[in-house]
């Protein structure tokens, strides 16, 4: 008897893999990190000072920021215009710029608001305190007043040193 071919059952298509246990696998890392995320990003709070802390109308203020994590940074008061900070650093962790109280700037305290990042972002808030009277111009305001004697004094304590200045190089050039 001839021989019969075995019957071989119909070829099935392999199954596709379902992509439900990678989706859940995606899902679960999504989760994951964003769980992560404000333990991540949530820095400490930023610090920000105010240089010279007291200061008369028309003076300067040097602003400082650090630990904001973000390029840039505003500053508002109402002694002075909004600032906006630039890095003093290629990380960013620095910020800093300057701003200049307004002539008319009421004497007190004033609040300086640091806004890491911008309006809405992480902010630390410090005090300036401005003093009555303008700012001293010149000699930085080092000086209040001499009486004569004190001028005269100066004056005699320059012309002896410009004497012996000019009696050491004459009798160098003499030997």
């Amino acid at each position: 008897m001839p021989a019969t071919p075995l019957a071989q059952p119909p070829a099935t298509a392999p199954r596709p893999r379902s992509a439900a246990p990678r989706r859940l696998l995606t899902a679960a890392a999504a989760a994951l990190v964003a769980a992560a995320m404000p333990v991540t990003l949530a820095h400490a709070a930023p610090s920000a000072s105010v240089s010279p802390t007291t200061v008369a109308p028309g003076g300067r203020v040097a602003l400082n920021v650090e630990g904001c994590g973000t390029k840039v940074a505003r500053v508002t008061s109402t002694a002075f215009n909004e600032v906006r900070l630039t890095p003093g650093n290629l990380e960013a962790t620095n910020l800093f710029g300057n701003a200049t109280v307004f002539s008319n700037a009421s004497p007190g305290a004033h609040r300086v608001t640091f806004e890491c990042g911008g309006p809405g972002g992480q902010s630390v808030t410090v005090s300036l305190q401005v003093t009555p009277g303008a700012a001293r111009g010149g000699t930085g305001g080092s000086i209040g007043s001499m009486s004569t004697t004190q001028v005269a004094v100066g004056g005699t304590l320059a012309a002896a040193a410009l004497v012996g200045g000019v009696w050491v190089l004459r009798r160098r050039a003499a030997a």
